[in-house]
């Protein structure tokens, strides 16, 4: 595939955020469900005048019904008049059009190779609990989980020191025919704030589906003593779906940023993104 733009067209990146508490996850669904894509999507071609137009986002990372973004990125192809003309006025006549709980902060002309999603070196999500036991502050009820029980943060660390490195994830993944769970986990830390709430930083070169959320929930259930620290270890090991695992819920997770190489490699991370891994001494290629 390549990432080459048409002639005639401008690839334009987008910074932006949202709140995904009301939103049925990024991608355009069928039945007129809400979604990011479709707002932005529509948005643009309202401002730009282009009703009908096939403007088409791609994003670093599509995120699920209910989880929030404070750095998204993705990139749209628009063409060269359309540029011209409304790229100076654009973001602010979209901050006009947008719904609240949607922001567009940036849009510029890309670099050569880039793509929002195959030239990302990484991802980095946090995910919020607390185990107040008087439960979550209402003001932060959409972007904070409540767990009941009290948490070791020190153990949750524990654990999660040994899920560092490349792994096949499959444990940790709702698997999808045809794509791999071997992921590259950077780092996985919690900390616990003043405030008392613990933020996990979960950062990757890429997650499959439900990997962050199944990864909190084997470490909830260490930092709260039903589990030894070893035990997600363990599971990762096996390289099975566990019925102990739980998916937590989407509301404490936000997609905080993802990195890029320097312009120059663009295009060779896109070909390495684009190439499907195996570990080593695994069988089969490509």
């Amino acid at each position: 595939m390549s990432d080459e733009v048409q002639p005639g067209f401008v690839r334009v990146r987008l910074d932006l955020s949202y709140d995904g508490s009301e939103f049925s996850g990024w991608a355009k669904q069928a039945g007129g469900r809400r979604t990011v894509q479709a707002e932005i999507e529509d948005a643009l071609r309202t401002v730009t005048r282009s009703k009908g137009a096939p403007y088409e986002l791609t994003v670093a990372g599509r995120t699920d019904a209910g989880v929030h973004a404070r750095g998204q990125v993705a990139h749209v192809d628009l063409p060269e008049d359309v540029w011209g003309e409304h790229h100076g006025k654009l973001l602010k006549r979209l901050a006009g059009r947008l719904p609240k709980d949607v922001r567009v902060w940036a849009l510029r002309e890309a670099p050569a190779g880039f793509n929002a999603r195959f030239s990302a070196v990484w991802r980095r999500y946090a995910y919020r609990v607390t185990d107040n036991p008087g439960g979550v502050d209402p003001l932060l009820r959409n972007h904070v989980l409540w767990h009941d029980w009290p948490l070791d943060v020190g153990a949750m660390n524990e654990a999660a020191e040994r899920l560092l490195g490349e792994h096949d994830f499959a444990a940790y993944c709702k698997k999808r025919e045809g794509a791999t769970t071997i992921r590259t986990l950077q780092e996985l830390s919690l900390v616990r704030g003043e405030d008392g709430i613990v933020t996990a930083t979960v950062r990757a070169d890429a997650f499959c589906h439900n990997m962050v959320r199944s990864l909190i929930g084997a470490l909830l259930f260490v930092g709260d003593g039903h589990r030894a620290p070893d035990w997600p270890g363990k599971v990762l090991a096996a390289g099975v779906r566990d019925s102990a695992v739980h998916v937590v819920r989407p509301h404490g997770l936000t997609l905080e940023e993802v990195g890029y190489p320097a312009d120059e490699l663009l295009a060779a991370r896109n070909k390495e993104a684009r190439n499907k891994r195996t570990l080593p001494g695994a069988a089969g290629c490509c």
